[in-house]
C-alpha cells in the first residue's frame, strides 16, 4: 500500500468550481460577515466542488509536520457502538482502542454510513463527500458485515490507507485485512463431529454469500472430503429452523454445524420436540452470537479472536503508514479458539469411545497464531 497519496486541496476545489482559491478559502474558513459577501450561487458551486473533489479542511493536519494528524479513523457499516461489555462488537473496539493508546494515536469514529446497509438504498463510501471525510485521519480501520466491494476498490484506487477487520474481497484489488480463520476452525469442528461417530453432518449458514460464510463452507467441504461423512447443506434461516430440523431427521442426520443464531434457535426447537442435546442431536456453533441471549449453555464450536483482530488491524495500519507493505503482509488470518463442550456428543448408537467424547477437536490452537493469505 503506497503511503504517498494525493489529498484534494483548495486549489482543486477552486478549479472545479471556476473561482479563485481566495474565494474558496473565504467560503470554507471565513466568518459570517465575510460569507455575506458571497452570492448563494457561488457558495453552492463551491460546496458542490468540495463534494466532487473529496476535499475537507483539516486544520490539525496543517499544524503537524508532514501533514500527519496522529489520528486513525474507525469507519463502521452499521451501528456498532456497544451498550455493554457482552456486545459482539465490544472486543473489536476494545482491541482497537488499546492498541491506539499504546501507540499514542487518537481515534475518530465515522458514522456517516449507518444507513448504507445492503438493500437500504444507502451510498456507503461511493460518493466523494463521504470518502473525503476519511482524509481527516491518516488512515482508517473499517468493519461491519454490510461492506460494499466498490467502496474498498475505490479506496485502494486512490491509495487511501485502510485495514478491514475481517476478510474482505474487492474486484481486481487486494484488500488489506486482519480476519479470523473460519475455514480452518470449521474443519476442526466437523472433524470433531466425525470423531464422535457422526456419519451424516449438516451445515446451516445465515449469510452463505458473505466472505465469512464462504470460508465456513470451504472448511466444511474440506472436512467432509477428509472424513468421508455424508453432508447435508441446509437453507440457513433462523425463521425456518423447524423445517431444518425436519430435513435433518428425515435424512438421518445426527449433527449440525451452524452459525450462532441458527444454532441457538435450532437447539430450542429440538428441545421442544422432546429431543435431547447432544444424545439425539449434536450442535456445534460456528462463531460468537452478535446479541447475547443470557444463555449458560456450554456450546461446542469456536470463538472469534475479536480483540486480537482489532489490535492487529491497528498494528497493520500503523506499519503501512510508516513504509510500503511487502507481499504477504496485507492479509492476515488469526486462529479461532476451538472447543468441545456439552452440545456435542457421540452419535446415537455409535461406538465412539469415551476419549472421543471428552477430548477437544484434533487441533485446538490459540487465538494469536497467524496465517497470511
Amino acid at each position: 500500500m503506497s503511503t504517498e497519496r494525493s489529498r484534494p486541496t483548495q486549489a482543486d476545489v477552486a478549479r472545479t468550481a471556476g473561482v479563485s482559491q481566495a474565494t474558496v478559502s473565504m467560503a470554507l474558513n471565513a466568518g459570517p460577515e465575510a460569507m455575506g459577501r458571497l452570492t448563494e450561487e457561488t457558495r453552492q458551486r463551491i460546496l458542490a466542488a468540495v463534494e466532487e473533489t473529496g476535499y475537507w479542511g483539516n486544520l490539525a493536519a496543517k499544524q503537524l509536520a508532514g501533514g500527519r494528524t496522529s489520528v486513525l479513523g474507525v469507519f463502521t457499516y452499521e451501528p456498532v457502538f456497544p451498550h455493554a461489555a457482552s456486545d459482539f462488537y465490544y472486543p473489536f473496539l476494545q482491541g482497537i482502542e488499546a492498541e491506539a493508546l499504546g501507540h499514542d494515536v487518537d481515534l475518530l469514529l465515522f458514522t456517516s454510513s449507518h444507513n448504507s446497509r445492503s438493500g437500504a438504498g444507502g451510498e456507503g463510501l461511493r460518493d466523494w463527500a463521504r470518502r473525503g471525510r476519511l482524509h481527516l485521519a491518516d488512515g482508517c480501520i473499517l468493519f461491519g458485515r454490510h461492506s460494499q466491494r466498490r467502496d474498498l476498490a475505490e479506496l485502494l484506487a486512490h491509495d487511501y490507507p485502510f485495514v478491514f477487520v475481517g476478510r474482505r474481497e474487492a474486484d481486481g484489488a487486494e484488500v488489506p485485512y486482519v480476519g479470523a480463520d473460519y475455514e480452518q476452525a470449521t474443519v476442526e469442528i466437523v472433524e470433531h463431529l466425525a470423531d464422535l461417530g457422526h456419519q451424516r453432518i449438516a451445515l446451516a449458514l445465515e449469510f452463505p454469500e458473505h466472505e465469512s460464510g464462504v470460508d465456513r463452507r470451504r472448511g466444511f467441504d474440506r472436512a467432509i472430503q477428509e472424513t468421508g461423512a455424508v453432508p447435508l447443506i441446509l437453507d440457513g434461516t433462523v425463521e425456518h429452523t423447524g423445517a431444518l430440523l425436519d430435513d435433518m431427521l428425515g435424512t438421518g442426520t445426527t449433527a449440525i454445524a451452524a452459525t450462532p443464531d441458527i444454532a441457538a434457535t435450532l437447539r430450542l426447537d429440538a428441545l421442544r420436540r422432546g429431543l435431547s442435546i447432544p444424545a439425539d442431536l449434536s450442535i456445534a456453533r460456528l462463531g460468537d452470537p452478535e446479541k447475547p441471549d443470557g444463555s449458560t449453555v456450554g456450546w461446542s464450536g469456536f470463538s472469534i479472536p475479536r480483540h486480537e483482530m482489532g489490535t492487529g488491524a491497528v498494528q497493520m495500519l500503523l506499519r503501512h503508514l510508516q513504509s510500503p507493505a511487502r507481499p504477504g503482509e496485507t492479509q492476515v488470518l488469526l486462529r479461532c479458539e476451538v472447543r468441545a463442550s456439552s452440545t456435542t456428543g457421540p452419535a446415537p448408537g455409535s461406538k465412539a469411545s469415551a476419549a472421543a467424547r471428552s477430548r477437544h477437536p484434533r487441533s485446538v490452537l490459540g487465538t494469536t497464531q497467524e496465517n497470511t493469505r
